[in-house]
């Protein structure tokens, strides 16, 4: 089983996806387990506060390392196996290959910044630093429910086909799934290739496979 223990100051902006469809479907299977850690709770003073001014000027909040360190050595108390994971724009770019290793039986801490950053001594505790790309967010949040998302349905029996996630697009590097189709045969003047009703499975296979495509650099 997968699990993932999310510390956010923002629980409601995560939970409800994955109370549906795919995530729900797993949890209910046994397949996978999400668990929130209140980072505010960890909070230093009587408001609680997670995050200060930068050092040396400058705009914005910083996350503190007191409630971070707290919050984590909490988890890892409980399991100290478990990895930690922080959505950063200067970490690794996550692709569906990291998605495939990372989808195994594990515990994976996933901290959600926020505010302008976090003070750097946080990398310290950090076992994976992961970008979703050259652009920047506002929190961790959306982030880890990508991250959380692209691993549990690569877990057997999510997805219910067999070969559900194998023949998709990104399944093997660059490669970009062949096109599909349903019904009707005809909309609105467009068909759908005959091929595709002709029963010959070799035919098919092999127009799949002319007709995937790769990830343009």
């Amino acid at each position: 089983m997968i699990k993932f223990t999310i510390i956010t100051l923002f629980r409601e902006a995560i939970e409800p996806y994955l109370k549906t469809s795919m995530m729900w479907k797993a949890v209910d299977k046994g397949l996978a387990e999400f668990d929130f850690v209140n980072l505010r709770e960890f909070g230093l003073g009587p408001h609680r506060s997670v995050d200060d001014t930068p050092y040396g000027g400058g705009d914005g909040m910083l996350l503190r390392c007191e409630p971070v360190f707290n919050a984590i050595e909490s988890v890892k108390a409980k399991d100290p196996e478990a990895k930690v994971i922080l959505p950063t724009p200067v970490g690794e770019t996550w692709n569906q290959a990291l998605a495939r290793e990372f989808a195994k039986d594990a515990h994976y801490i996933i901290l959600c910044p926020h505010y302008e950053g976090y003070d750097e001594r946080i990398l310290s505790i950090v076992d994976y630093k992961i970008s979703l790309g050259h652009y920047v967010l506002t929190g961790g949040e959306l982030p880890a429910l990508i991250m959380i998302d692209s691993m549990v349905r690569l877990i057997p029996g999510v997805l219910g086909g067999e070969q559900s996630a194998e023949i998709e697009s990104f399944s093997d590097g660059d490669n970009l799934e062949y096109p599909q189709y349903t019904k009707p045969y005809d909309f609105r003047g467009m068909t759908v290739p005959d091929i595709l009703l002709s029963g010959n499975h070799g035919e098919i296979a092999k127009w799949r496979e002319e007709h995937s495509g790769k990830v343009s650099g």
